[in-house]
């Protein structure tokens, strides 16, 4: 079987994190082929080419920040991301900011500078430098008296007041704010913080493109130390949000997604110190009556108590095999005189027929004794250790005869046919 199957969920996830990894604040362009208002306040819809459509939602916060009421058969173009519903296996486009087609120049200018910036690794996962979970110097890339500035240094101190700040001053808006900006970062770099947060406050198109320009994002994606890009409102999507480490939606987010709250961790210190009380307390209680159990065991399962058991339980024994023997022992004294009669009478029959035997075998022997049953007269011949019969045996030749009693070696001196067969 295959080692590369999946289960269903699991394909879901992955082509989830692909596309979500790869479609991210996209723009696309096309006819709104239907649309639904609903009630919730949110907004329900698709758009369509003549090969293909696709379905869209944008939810109520940013369908409240539209200027215009979506239509059908209105063309447009779509600012989002592509997601996907795992349960169903159902992939959508996310819109956060809708425009009639056809916005201009700086449009045109924002897509090719992000399919080349794109093209070159600006925006790949793999580049990206974790985002430290402690924080202990920071640094604040923007215009030194901005709103945005004042809400991050607000947010800090309700958050985490013991944090270091380091605030590089710089434009944030003009045609010599991509230079000063990108300049600014790399002084940050040079501080050695933990992060550098850069960005402004919303604004139009034109306020916030200083962030937009090639500069900057080479000045971003050139940085040792990580950088959160925090440009205007969560609908404004800047090339800085894509070369970033983090993105986020506004300057005080930004600020919020960095740093721990510290009301948080204290309350989260005083319930951990609820539960660790209770739990050391029921811990105690639970040793305290484990030894009080334990104790109980030990009085059972004492050397001195087991040792009384065993001389106990041994008295019994030997008391029982003290009966036990005497029993034995007047059953078998009123047996012993009847099997010592009994014995001698078998052996005396047994001796009688190993005598009636011996007698038997003693006249077999003698009945089978060879000097017996040779007659007076005859004896064996034989050549060379083996028997013959007289007609093998040739005149001059060497022969044995032997009985019984005697062997004798002869020569054949003459010989003479008694009868032809």
């Amino acid at each position: 079987m295959s080692q590369n199957m999946m289960s269903v969920s699991s394909l879901n996830t992955k082509i989830k994190s692909l596309l979500e990894a790869t479609f991210m604040h996209i723009l696309v362009e096309g006819e709104v082929a239907s649309v639904t208002y609903h009630s919730s306040g949110h907004l329900y819809f698709s758009v369509k080419d003549d090969k293909s459509a696709i379905k869209c939602v944008m939810w109520r916060s940013s369908v409240s920040k539209l200027k215009f009421r979506i239509e059908k058969g209105m063309h447009i173009v779509i600012e989002g991301s592509v997601g996907v519903y795992t349960p169903r296996g159902e992939y959508q486009f996310y819109a956060v900011h809708i425009e009639p087609y056809g916005q201009g120049a700086l449009a045109l200018a924002y897509e090719q500078l992000k399919e080349r910036l794109k093209t070159k690794g600006y925006f790949d996962t793999h580049q990206k430098k974790p985002i430290p979970k402690t924080v202990q110097k920071i640094v604040l890339v923007t215009a030194k008296e901005s709103a945005a500035l004042y809400d991050m240094l607000k947010i800090i101190e309700k958050r985490w007041p013991l944090l270091e700040v380091m605030i590089v001053d710089t434009l944030v808006q003009g045609d010599a704010a991509a230079a000063q900006i990108a300049h600014a970062l790399r002084y940050a770099d040079s501080l050695n913080a933990d992060i550098v947060v850069v960005g402004r406050g919303g604004g139009s198109t034109e306020d916030l493109w200083c962030f937009n320009e090639e500069k900057v994002a080479d000045a971003i994606f050139a940085m040792h130390t990580p950088v959160v890009s925090a440009v205007g409102h969560e609908v404004d999507v800047m090339i800085s949000d894509f070369v970033a480490d983090l993105r986020a939606p506004t300057p005080s987010a930004a600020i919020e997604m960095i740093l721990p709250d510290l009301q948080e961790i204290l309350y989260t210190l005083s319930e951990n110190e609820k539960h660790f009380s209770q739990a050391v307390g029921s811990k105690l209680g639970q040793s305290v009556r484990e030894l009080r159990h334990a104790e109980e065991m030990f009085r059972r399962t004492s050397p001195l108590r087991r040792l009384e058991v065993s001389k106990t339980e041994f008295s019994r024994l030997e008391e029982e095999f003290r009966r036990a023997i005497s029993y034995k022992m007047e059953r078998f004294s009123s047996v012993l005189p009847n099997q010592k009669e009994l014995l001698g009478q078998t052996m005396h029959l047994m001796l009688q027929q190993k005598e009636q035997y011996v007698d038997y075998l003693a006249n077999k022997l003698q009945l089978s004794d060879p000097r017996l049953q040779c007659r007076e007269g005859w004896a064996q011949i034989s050549q060379n250790g083996k028997p013959v019969t007289l007609e093998h045996i040739n005149k001059d030749e060497i022969f044995v005869l032997e009985d019984t009693l005697t062997k004798i070696e002869a020569v054949c001196l003459d010989k003479k046919v008694l009868f032809d067969r």
